[in-house]
C-alpha cells in the first residue's frame, strides 16, 4: 500500500465514520483534521501526499468526524468517536497529530484515553475558546445561515492563509463551492458549534504523554496567544512560525519534519 491511500468506511454500533489509511510503517499514527466543509472522502491523493514523510515509518490513519453530527454535539464527543474507532480498527497506542479542532479533540482523547496516545503534537489549536475563537466560529455560521457560501470561503481565505498564498492559490477557493451540499453545510455548523466546548484547559495536567505545541504567530483563527497558553500549560516545547497564520500545516515546508522529529524523539525535532 506504502503511499498509496485507501478510503474506508468504518461502523461502531450506529456511528459510520471515513477514514484514510495508508502507509507501510508498524508504528500507529493517528492524524484528526480541523474543521472543514469537505469531507475526508475523496480526498485519499491529496492527504497521502501531504503527509507522505511519514508512510514509511508509520502505518496512517486520518479520521473524519461521523457522518450524522447531531446538534449539541461536543468535541468531547467527538474524543469518544475517535476512541471508539481506534480500538475497532485494534490501535492500542498512537502517536497522535492534531490539527485546529482536531487538537481539541485530540487533548480530550489523551485526557479521557492516555492508553491510546503515546505521543502528542498540537498544531495551532486552543484549549479553550477566546474572542477570536469564538468571533470565527459565529462568523462562519451566520454567512452559512444566510447561504452566503461565497463570503465564508473568503473570509476563510484571507483570516488562514498568507498573501502569498492568497495570490498564488485564492482563485481556486470559488471552486469549492461545488463540492458543497445543504446536508453538508448543516453538518459544518454543527461541528464548528462543538469548538465552542472546548474547555480542556483546567484539566490538561491529566496529560501525561510527551507533548509539542506548533502555533503562528499570524493566527486568525485560535490567536497566538492560545498556542502559549496550551504549551505553557502542558510544560512542554513549543514552535512558533513568525511569517504563517492559522494554515502553517499546510503552507510551512517544514510543519510536517518537526512533527516527525518530536515522534522520532530527536532533540530540538531536528528538520
Amino acid at each position: 500500500m506504502g503511499r498509496q491511500a485507501e478510503e474506508k468506511k468504518l461502523t461502531v454500533g450506529s456511528v459510520c465514520t471515513d477514514y484514510i489509511e495508508f502507509g507501510n510503517g508498524n508504528i500507529p499514527l493517528v492524524l484528526v483534521p480541523g474543521l472543514s466543509l469537505r469531507r475526508v472522502k475523496g480526498t485519499g491523493l491529496a492527504i497521502a501526499r501531504m503527509y507522505r514523510i511519514f508512510a514509511d515509518q508509520y502505518k496512517v490513519y486520518l479520521f473524519d468526524r461521523r457522518d450524522d453530527i447531531p446538534e449539541g454535539f461536543t468535541v468531547q464527543d467527538m474524543a469518544e468517536d475517535l476512541a471508539a474507532a481506534m480500538g475497532e480498527l485494534g490501535i492500542r497506542s498512537a502517536c497522535v497529530l492534531g490539527i485546529s479542532q482536531g487538537g481539541m479533540i485530540a487533548q480530550y482523547l489523551a485526557m479521557e484515553h492516555p492508553e491510546l496516545v503515546s505521543r502528542l503534537c498540537l498544531g495551532v489549536t486552543a484549549a479553550r475558546p477566546n474572542d477570536v475563537i469564538r468571533t470565527r466560529v459565529e462568523t462562519w455560521i451566520e454567512y452559512i445561515s444566510k447561504g452566503d457560501m461565497k463570503s465564508m470561503l473568503n473570509d476563510m481565505l484571507i483570516r488562514m492563509y498568507s498573501d502569498a498564498f492568497i495570490r498564488k492559490y485564492g482563485k481556486l477557493f470559488p471552486a469549492l463551492l461545488k463540492f458543497v451540499t445543504l446536508t453538508d453545510s448543516d453538518r459544518f455548523c454543527r461541528a464548528a458549534r462543538a469548538i465552542l466546548t472546548c474547555n480542556s484547559y483546567d484539566r490538561l495536567e491529566q496529560i501525561r504523554c510527551p507533548a509539542f505545541v506548533i502555533g503562528a504567530m499570524r493566527d486568525q483563527v485560535v490567536s497566538p496567544g492560545a498556542s502559549f497558553e496550551l504549551a505553557e500549560r502542558l510544560a512542554c516545547p513549543l514552535y512558533m512560525y513568525e511569517e504563517y497564520g492559522h494554515a502553517a500545516y499546510e503552507e510551512a515546508p517544514d510543519f510536517n519534519k518537526r512533527v516527525l522529529g518530536f515522534f522520532e524523539g530527536k532533540p530540538g525535532f531536528d528538520v
